[in-house]
């Protein structure tokens, strides 16, 4: 992680993640969740993943019913935890120095709230252009940013597996790395 700046222009180093998952679960309320939190965390975010009961229907529910009921949990959820929620992500906010973001999952049903949009600087040649602005001319998206974001979406849809092992494998590496030459 690269140093902050602190006060009076000491350098400051980014505080680690690595307890991150463990602390949240901790200071999340028992009993919101049907399970543990899932934790995501990038350079920048801190997402909170939190599973809720489904509710339960008639035998002769439709997935429609299904579909809606769950979006009414999560609806009820967020408005009944928001305080709570705030005060949760302020101290993580604080402790791990990012921003959360909050999720909610309920059966099939999933979504993410308050999360952030970061800028991403790049540099692409005219085909790659070419091929956002076709997707802005299709009215796939509605700039050239959203066509990229589309792209990385798709990409990460197709490659999630392939994904999921590079990540292990650079959490390996940094487990190696904080070992150090003692370690071994």
């Amino acid at each position: 992680m690269s140093p902050r700046t602190a006060p009076h222009g000491a350098r400051q180093e980014s505080p680690t993640i690595d307890d991150a998952a463990a602390w949240i679960t901790g200071a999340t309320p028992d009993g919101w969740f049907s399970e543990p939190p899932q934790v995501v965390i990038d350079r920048d975010e801190i997402i909170i993943w939190g599973r809720l009961p489904e509710p339960q229907l008639a035998g002769d529910a439709t997935d429609a019913d299904r579909t809606a009921a769950q979006a009414g949990r999560i609806h009820q959820f967020r408005e009944d935890s928001r305080d709570d929620r705030i005060r949760v992500a302020r101290q993580v906010e604080h402790r791990y120095q990012r921003k959360v973001s909050w999720g909610l999952r309920c059966g099939g049903t999933e979504q993410l709230f308050s999360h952030l949009a970061a800028p991403v600087m790049t540099r692409l040649r005219q085909p790659e252009r070419q091929v956002l602005d076709t997707l802005v001319d299709a009215g796939v998206a509605r700039s050239r940013s959203e066509a990229l974001a589309w792209c990385v979406r798709l990409v990460g849809r197709h490659t999630d597996d392939w994904l999921a092992q590079l990540r292990q494998a650079m959490a390996t590496v940094d487990d190696l790395r904080r070992q150090g030459p003692e370690g071994v």
